[in-house]
């Protein structure tokens, strides 16, 4: 327990850094759009940095102990002795600060540093700004933190876990265990323009023996000398209906019900992440607190597909928790997009991906409506 009755000892605050920010060293450079509009972008700047100030504030006041980082600059040295992490920001500083507490150790409290009022969201010609965040993550907002951050500081709140997406990327020499993601995955082609091509299926674990894989002998598995022979006889491998075993982490798996896609890529997102650009693709908004995860195929091309009505309904689904998504990467480079655009990672042809919801689950406060 901290001084006075806290319930957190140490906190590590996390600053977005604004678009005004980001342009203005832009405009040093000379580098900056001109069509950039300054007043809304301070406007938008002295809202963020009041929050910040007063946050700092309240805490001072109620003896926490707190250090602060900047959202580009947070690393996991940060993280040390800290039980709670506030992201001050948007939804986009919630989901960055979420990718560093992979082990779903330690909570996170969201605040919206410039949410909307009320007059805002009235849509009105010329009136609306685009660019505040809609802080579905946040359990606090600028205008309500004097009450509810004191709260929470002394054990209230409301806490639960977020189910996250566990995504391995096994490529030629090397196994990627990527970010938990807490949105949702977008797996593509780099180009928009680009026909994304992949072989999906699902993965069951399997036992080689029964497979009549690869023994030390005896049994009516293969004997030492034909196992030693095997890694050169393509004839002596493991085999399913599609290929060889694969393996993720050393375990071998069956891919089973697998289809050719020739698409615009994919999405996979989490129950907190359906109500975003899932929902937006045509997905299906999910009570937030559910262990599944949801994927979608983008504009999938099916005219020549003998099976069309078969194919069509696998365009979309849930995966179960205990379900693992299988994709073999057959264009020559894609990638996966973690929780937006700021996270990514490179494929290449041939790599194979592992989806699930295995991963930690994410202790995140949530609004209390």
């Amino acid at each position: 327990m901290a001084s006075g009755g806290a319930f957190f000892r140490r906190l590590l605050v996390v600053i977005k850094q604004t678009a005004f920010e980001e342009y203005s060293q832009l405009k040093l450079r000379g580098q900056a759009p001109k069509a950039l509009r300054w007043k809304r972008l301070e406007s938008r700047y002295l809202s963020h940095t009041q929050c910040v100030e007063n946050l700092l504030a309240i805490l001072k006041a109620n003896n926490i102990a707190f250090s602060c980082v900047n959202r580009v600059e947070l690393d996991r040295q940060h993280l040390a002795d800290v039980d709670l992490v506030v992201a001050v920001g948007g939804d986009g500083t919630v989901l960055s600060a979420a990718h560093f507490l992979d082990h779903g150790t330690i909570p996170l409290l969201g605040i919206n540093s410039d949410p909307m009022s009320d007059e805002d969201k009235i849509v009105k010609k010329k009136k609306s700004d685009e660019r505040r965040s809609h802080g579905a993550l946040c359990a606090v907002t600028a205008a309500n933190m004097q009450t509810a951050v004191p709260q929470i500081l002394f054990g209230g709140g409301k806490l639960a876990t977020r189910a996250r997406i566990q995504c391995i990327v096994k490529s030629t020499f090397s196994e990627t265990r990527l970010v938990p993601a807490l949105n949702d995955l977008l797996i593509a082609n780099p180009s928009p323009a680009a026909v994304s091509r992949f072989r999906m299926g699902w993965l069951r674990e399997v036992d080689l023996d029964e497979k009549g894989g690869l023994r030390d002998g005896g049994g009516s598995g293969l004997t030492s000398a034909r196992a030693h022979s095997s890694l050169t006889d393509p004839q002596l491998l493991p085999r399913n209906q599609d290929g060889t075993v694969t393996r993720f982490g050393g375990i071998p798996f069956d891919v089973e019900n697998s289809l050719n896609v020739w698409s615009s890529g994919m999405w996979v997102s989490t129950a907190t992440g359906s109500s975003a650009a899932m929902a937006a693709a045509g997905g299906k908004q999910m009570d937030i607190y559910s262990s599944d995860l949801q994927y979608l195929i983008r504009e999938h091309m099916i005219e020549n597909v003998p099976n069309k009505d078969e194919v069509r309904n696998l365009d979309k689904g849930m995966l179960k928790n205990d379900q693992h998504l299988h994709l073999r990467w057959s264009s020559q480079k894609g990638r996966i997009f973690i929780d937006g655009s700021h996270l990514m990672h490179n494929l290449e042809l041939g790599d194979e991906i592992l989806i699930d919801a295995k991963a930690p689950p994410l202790a995140l406060y949530s609004r209390i409506d």
